[in-house]
């Protein structure tokens, strides 16, 4: 669209827990982060980044979250194979 995508430092978090685990429950998200992320989920998915992309198989049939096409256009990615690899992400020891 043109317009620069800003994203809070919860939502970028919440987003790359996302892209690197989808497809994903919240609950999973939010034991990985240690916080309530429903409230940002719901706003990564307004933006367009992220979808719901089936549903869990266990009790109450959870729904689960994977990436968009407009993520991948975001961050300049021709699919989810170019995400960095996690350890380049990791501080040098």
């Amino acid at each position: 669209t043109g317009h620069e995508l800003k994203l809070r430092p919860a939502a970028l978090e919440t987003l790359a827990v996302v892209a690197y685990k989808q497809p994903i429950m919240r609950a999973e998200v939010e034991k990985v982060r240690g916080v309530a992320c429903g409230e940002v989920v719901r706003q990564l998915m307004e933006k367009g980044l992220v979808r719901v992309a089936g549903r869990h198989d266990s009790l109450g049939r959870p729904q689960l979250y994977g990436t968009t096409k407009k993520f991948l256009q975001a961050f300049g990615l021709n699919g989810l194979q170019d995400l960095p690899e996690v350890e380049s992400l990791r501080p040098p020891t």
